[in-house]
């Protein structure tokens, strides 16, 4: 036991640092993934005596049309990251149990798993794209959840939907597959929700806060058979979701703003693909990843081209990846926020 009380695991542990943790200044953000658009809901603040639904009816009723599915297939959470620690404290034993993931990948998966004294098996997004199935059986050793995040963060690569399903039936009675889709909408032909219906152990991880414009919410769903979903909930704190939280979500989920979502994805979709377009121009960017999601990652001939933008005020998301530092994940943002990146794409392009 450490000197501040808190076993050895948890006081070794590094917290992630997610874009929002560090205390920067700035005029335009494109570091966390955000979308550039607001959208305008109306609340009801007569009820906050009252403890809230601890799951709202209306709220899992409009998530599960949207997805295709039935009610007792959806559990709504504080984001998709109270998903992945739901996860991972329902199925795993600490000290025993390990889950598996395909690197690079979401920070949350490793910080979680280290906070629950899991075992994290590393393999890697060649592996999830190119090695057979029962290699990868093989590979992922013990683990109990295996994550997979399509389009994956922070290199906005994808797997084909039949892909997930080859691995979904390789880990049948070994494992639980999860499907992190936080950025499915802009690849929505993807998704793997409807596995559901056919794969047992399979769980598909969904949430507001890109595509819908609703980060702030902090509002998420976990997406899986019945017997799961039910499993879940007996470790879900009584109350997750607030009185305001649900509303605003089922105001977002209405089939009006459901279509406003579908339109400001299609502007985004093109933004991404102005940008690398533009990215192409720029002798100083050495590589573009393919992106499906709401950033596009790149590989600059030096990383002092990002901390001049940090000094003018432009933030973006420097990565480490592939043992180099000089990575960079640009949020897709409006046409004038991306004006800005293309000044400084001119600047350091000489």
């Amino acid at each position: 036991m450490s000197d501040n009380f808190a076993p050895d695991y948890i006081a070794s542990l590094t917290a992630y640092s997610s874009a929002k943790s560090e205390k920067l200044s700035g005029s335009t953000w494109l570091n966390a993934n955000e979308s550039p658009f607001t959208n305008e809901f109306e609340l009801n603040l007569t009820n906050l005596n009252r403890y809230p639904d601890p799951q709202p009816e209306a709220v899992i009723s409009a998530y599960a049309s949207y997805a295709d599915l039935a009610p007792s297939n959806v559990l709504m959470t504080r984001g998709a990251d109270e998903g992945i620690e739901l996860l991972v404290s329902t199925f795993c034993r600490s000290g025993v149990d390990a889950i598996a993931q395909f690197i690079p990948t979401y920070g949350m998966y490793k910080v979680t798993a280290e906070s629950a004294n899991v075992t994290l098996i590393n393999l890697t997004q060649s592996d999830l794209l190119e090695a057979s199935t029962t290699e990868l059986v093989e590979k992922a050793l013990n683990a109990k959840l295996v994550f997979i995040c399509n389009p994956n963060n922070p290199t906005g690569s994808v797997v084909p939907l039949k892909r997930i399903e080859e691995i979904a039936y390789a880990f049948k009675d070994k494992a639980i597959v999860v499907v992190d889709e936080a950025y499915i909408e802009f690849c929505d032909e993807l998704t793997a929700a409807q596995l559901i219906k056919s794969h047992q152990n399979v769980v598909v991880l969904r949430t507001l806060s890109k595509a819908f414009a609703l980060a702030g919410l902090r509002t998420g769903f976990v997406l899986s058979n019945q017997t799961l979903i039910n499993t879940m909930r007996k470790v879900l704190a009584p109350y997750p979701v607030s009185t305001v939280v649900a509303s605003i979500a089922e105001q977002a989920l209405s089939p009006c703003n459901i279509n406003s979502m579908k339109r400001q994805v299609t502007i985004l979709n093109n933004n991404r693909e102005t940008l690398i377009s533009t990215l192409k121009q720029c002798i100083k960017v050495v590589k573009i990843l393919p992106s499906f999601a709401n950033f596009v990652t790149i590989k600059l001939s030096d990383k002092c081209y990002i901390t001049k933008a940090m000094a003018s005020g432009l933030i973006m998301r420097p990565f480490t990846l592939y043992g180099e530092d000089d990575w960079l994940r640009i949020s897709i943002g409006s046409e004038q926020e991306l004006n800005v990146v293309f000044n400084w794409l001119m600047e350091i392009n000489g």
